[in-house]
């Protein structure tokens, strides 16, 4: 093997080396941006589920409010 040939092995052995610790950082990231992915859903779930119960209620309560509040104005 010349010399010329050795430095070619070399650098592309570099460059693997290279390519597969950026892999390895990209699959890390990957994993933590989807766990964050994951817990931002869950808590979206149950920010829309409270939100849904907010509203049930209120509608609840405008409904059994007592006086004129639900009633509607004569010009109407």
């Amino acid at each position: 093997m010349t010399d010329a040939a050795k430095t070619d092995a070399a650098k592309l052995n570099e460059r693997i080396e290279a390519l597969e610790v950026r892999l390895t950082y990209q699959d890390e990231i990957i994993e933590t941006l989807n766990q964050t992915v994951t817990a931002q859903w869950k808590q979206i779930d149950g920010l829309t589920r409270q939100i849904a119960e907010l509203r049930d209620r209120l509608q609840d309560a405008e409904r059994d409010a007592p006086g004129p509040a639900n009633e509607r104005p004569p010009h109407y």
